[in-house]
């Protein structure tokens, strides 16, 4: 009986050296799986070191009970062999670059508690086989690309507290099997295809506290019992189509609720008041609905970070409505406000000026909003950015503006403001990326001081009364990389050669000014450039050859200028010109071919000017709708339905005439030239010879006469003022008569 317990023993005593071997063999196969490594996450994964040594790798009793290897940027393909990792409770691929399907091996790891896959690639479906994890509490399969349904089988586990599937592309419907999670805390899906309703069950869970389902295609009505859950702490339904509206206790019974997000739905009717019950509620969402009437009063007190109300239909009037503002500047914790596009009326509250010096972002735009912006917004220094737009407000911009030493973004176009633009804009808003005032009724010059602006990436002033010319600063604003719309002002003057720094800039327009001297050659140093207007101001001289320098410029205006010559030819040449207009110019001369060959070009618009000669046939100009050319009476041939005059036919007279004009008349021309070169030199030579002769004679006495001074005298009547001729530099002529 010894030897057979012997044997046993022996078995035993080997058994973890052959587990041993069959973990290092998943770990090898791992690896081997891995095609890119950049970091070397993986370099100590080799024979110098034992395997349960290996970074991200931690055994127990010999076996590999975790493999961590999260935020590596490893990629390639998970091998199968990770399923003989039998012993595996931990598996942590996050934020890797792994992709292909999930391995159905993984269904053998009936130990694995901790499963995240999740920021990766990974494609398909999830694996039926994963039922078989029944001790996994936590599952991350999120921000993957993964395909077909929730698995009903989820429900199956009862062990599950985390379950992520957020930001794949899952379908259809959320199975009703996941109301018996009875341990289940936090249920994400959220950015999937789901459709159809909430099953009613899960709003029985007694342990669930946070449900997303945000940005999928779930429609219905909200189960109310979503209202009476005290463990709910965060629920998130925006973005689907949900109807109807909130019960009238909505908050009651939710003494733990800090995030509602129900914004993007369908949902109208009032707001009630008994969300102020939900006291821990930090964050509420109902923007992009169709909510009435006021936002009751009792909603102010409530402690909010952020509260979204964009969208509605609320109302507020001077008579009532803004109260809830009031309130809220008792918040001191209060970083945002969106109440823009709704129906608020009246004039701007004084109270906003004493809202917390935390908050971060205000907007009321697309309201009804009168009155003026207070002085003392200056107090809310914490304001990145300041929303204001398409309202009613009037006077001027306050220079207590300049205080808001944060701010990021000024939008206050479409109001009716007026005065100047405030110096204190660039002398205090140094962080300033985004400034809007157009459609305003802005006055006086461009300070300078905007060019202080140095971070400053959009720029629109466009639609105002401004006069004068722009600041040179303003065009050596290098930062400016998204927009500069001066346009439909009364600016004037020459545009500085300091434009061309403008090298990030993709959008100029300086069009309806009064703009004059020559298009800036510097302009073709703004190489970002994909659209420019410059059309109806007073430029003058020829178009600058360097636009063609802007290889990615898909729209050119010149419209509307004084412009003379011809179009250069090297326009054509810019692949990337998708319109080009020159209407109301004096252009003159006949149409490059080379804008034939401008493959990207999809409309030209040559109206209005003085061209002549042949209309090319394809590119843009056979097109119906792209190219326009009225007002050019002398432009002929070209595709049939523009119905012009056919051009001149080439005869073989004219064809010889115009062989004879190429080469025969510059070989006549030559030869007369040569000509006329060999007799100038003959008759050159010969009038030296003559000269020279000449010469010899008056020095000898024989070609003139000699006359003595006497004679002179004589003739002169001793060089009277009756016979002065008249007198000069180098002495006097005396009229006199020899006998």
């Amino acid at each position: 009986m010894a030897a057979p317990v012997e044997v046993a023993l022996v078995l035993l005593l080997l058994l973890p050296f052959a587990a041993a071997d069959t973990d290092r063999d998943a770990l090898v196969a791992f690896k081997a799986g891995v095609t890119s490594d950049p970091a070397s996450a993986l370099r100590s994964w080799n024979d110098t070191a034992h395997f349960c040594r290996w970074a991200g790798v931690t055994c127990t009793a010999g076996w590999v009970t975790s493999l961590d290897v999260s935020s590596s940027n490893l990629a390639g393909e998970v091998s199968p062999a990770v399923g003989n990792l039998t012993h595996l409770v931990v598996f942590n691929l996050t934020r890797n670059g792994f992709s292909g399907n999930i391995p159905p091996s993984l269904g053998r790891l009936q130990q694995l508690e901790f499963l995240s896959l999740c920021d990766n690639a990974f494609t398909g479906e999830i694996p039926d086989t994963l039922r078989n994890c029944t001790r996994l509490t936590v599952a991350y399969l999120n921000n993957n690309n993964l395909v077909g349904g929730v698995p009903g089988w989820l429900g199956a586990l009862p062990n599950l507290t985390i379950v992520r599937l957020s930001h794949n592309s899952l379908s259809g419907r959320i199975p009703s099997s996941l109301a018996n999670l009875t341990k289940i805390e936090r249920l994400e899906l959220d950015q999937n295809l789901l459709e159809g309703s909430i099953p009613d069950g899960l709003w029985r869970l007694p342990e669930l506290a946070f449900f997303t389902v945000s940005m999928n295609r779930l429609a219905g009505e909200i189960p109310t019992g979503f209202f009476n859950m005290s463990s709910l702490q965060g629920i998130a339904l925006a973005n689907n189509a949900y109807r109807g509206e909130l019960p009238p206790n909505a908050g009651a019974r939710t003494p733990n609720l800090m995030y509602l997000f129900l914004g993007g739905n369908r949902l109208a009717g009032p707001i009630p008041a008994s969300l102020s019950n939900a006291t821990q509620l930090q964050v509420l969402s109902l923007a992009n609905n169709s909510f009435t009437g006021q936002v009751p009063v009792e909603i102010g007190k409530l402690c909010l970070g952020s509260l979204q109300l964009s969208n509605n239909e609320l109302t507020a009037t001077d008579a009532g409505g803004w109260e809830f503002l009031e309130n809220l500047t008792n918040c001191s914790n209060l970083a945002e406000i969106f109440l823009d596009g709704n129906r608020l009326a009246g004039a701007m509250p004084t109270s906003i000026a004493r809202l917390s010096p935390q908050l971060e972002k205000l907007s009321l735009a697309n309201n009804r909003i009168s009155g003026t912006i207070p002085p003392e917004i200056g107090n809310l220094v914490g304001l990145q950015t300041l929303s204001l737009q398409s309202n009613l407000l009037a006077g001027t911009i306050p220079e207590g503006i300049g205080k808001l030493e944060n701010l990021q973004e000024l939008v206050l176009e479409q109001n009716n403001l007026a005065g100047p633009v405030p110096s204190a804009i660039g002398d205090g808003l140094t962080k300033l990326l985004k400034l809007d005032l157009s459609s305003n009724s802005l006055n006086g010059s461009i300070p300078p001081s905007l060019g202080k602006l140095k971070q400053l990436t959009f720029l629109n002033i466009s639609g105002n009364e401004l006069t004068g010319h722009v600041p040179r600063e303003l065009f050596a604003l290098a930062s400016l990389s998204s927009v500069m719309d001066l346009s439909y002002n009364q600016l004037d003057g020459p545009v500085p050669r300091d434009v061309g720094q403008l090298t990030n800039l993709a959008l100029m327009v300086l069009s309806g000014n009064r703009f004059s001297g020559e298009v800036s050659a510097e302009l073709g140093s703004c190489q970002s450039l994909e659209f420019l207007d410059l059309s109806t101001n007073s430029f003058t001289g020829s178009i600058p050859p360097s636009l063609s320098r802007l290889k990615g410029l898909r729209m050119l205006n010149l419209t509307g200028n004084r412009l003379t010559g011809s179009i250069p030819p090297e326009l054509g040449q810019m692949s990337g010109l998708q319109e080009l207009s020159l209407s109301r110019n004096e252009l003159s001369g006949g149409i490059p071919a080379s804008l034939e060959t401008m493959s990207s070009l999809i409309e030209l618009d040559l109206s209005d000017n003085r061209l002549d000669g042949q209309v090319p046939l394809h590119g843009v100009f056979a097109n119906t709708t792209g190219f326009r050319m009225t007002g050019n009476s002398a432009l002929c041939g070209g595709a049939a339905w523009f119905r012009l005059p056919p051009c001149p036919a080439t005869s073989n007279s004219t064809r010889h005439a115009h062989l004879f004009l190429k080469f025969g008349l510059p070989a006549i021309v030559g030869a007369m030239c040569l000509a006329v070169l060999f007799a100038a030199l003959r008759w050159r030579r010969k009038k030296s010879i003559i000269a020279n002769t000449a010469a010899r004679s008056v020095l000898n006495g024989n070609y003139y006469p000699r006359i003595s001074y006497a004679e002179l005298a004589k003739a002169t009547d001793d060089f009277t003022d009756a016979n002065l001729v008249g007198a000069g530099k180098y002495g006097s002529v005396y009229r006199g008569t020899l006998l």
